[in-house]
């Protein structure tokens, strides 16, 4: 297994989703320096907007592939807010779950909200129109995250990449990030299946 290659493209698609805000926040702040007082609220509101996002990507990533998103002392609650700081620009996505009603195993193992988040990002993904992502102990066990929306599936060969059934060489930025969630549940000892209705909902539970 190449883990420079991994961490290569892992690296791309966090530059890649960085990129834009960035360059929003440092076009912002030359049009302040070029007008000056009369930037106005409209320059001002783009770069907090534009620094928003970065933000709430960088604390998202931070959780999902970072060591202290591992800490047993994590709770759910701490994932709904940083998802919720991840998502908070895009208007078309919302979660629906209540952090602080019972969720997982009690006490939650190491690695149990790195994957949660893991999930999270992966479900939203799966909605390229938009929907509802929600939390809830899933029917026969484990953890389940659902997306539901229009369009809801699957990108590429995500869930091929998420079961670990795709060699290196057909890793790319797009399907990264559900490789990495599959090689960090396994390292962590979870086990994730997917349920999916083509179109509709999406489904991805860990125990």
């Amino acid at each position: 297994m190449n883990d420079i290659h991994i961490l290569e493209l892992l690296s791309s698609k966090i530059c890649h989703d960085l990129i834009s805000p960035i360059g929003a926040i440092n076009n912002g702040v030359e049009l302040m320096n070029e007008m000056g007082a009369d930037s106005g609220a409209e320059v001002t509101g783009l770069i907090a907007y534009s620094a928003q996002q970065a933000s709430g990507k960088l604390q998202a990533y931070r959780m999902a592939y970072g060591a202290g998103g591992a800490d047993a002392n994590l709770k759910p609650e701490d994932v709904y807010n940083t998802f919720q700081a991840f998502i908070g620009g895009n208007e078309k996505l919302k979660q629906d779950w209540n952090p602080r009603a019972p969720v997982g195993p009690d006490p939650r193992p190491k690695g149990y909200c790195k994957i949660m988040m893991a999930c999270l990002l992966l479900a939203a993904d799966c909605l390229p129109k938009g929907g509802v992502i929600s939390v809830t102990n899933g029917e026969s066990g484990g953890t389940s995250v659902k997306a539901t929306g229009t369009d809801a599936g699957f990108r590429g060969d995500n869930l091929a990449a998420l079961a670990l059934n795709t060699s290196q060489d057909n890793l790319d930025p797009k399907n990264i990030h559900a490789y990495v969630t599959g090689l960090m549940a396994k390292a962590y000892g979870f086990k994730i299946s997917t349920q999916e209705e083509k179109g509709r909902c999406v489904s991805i539970t860990f125990s």
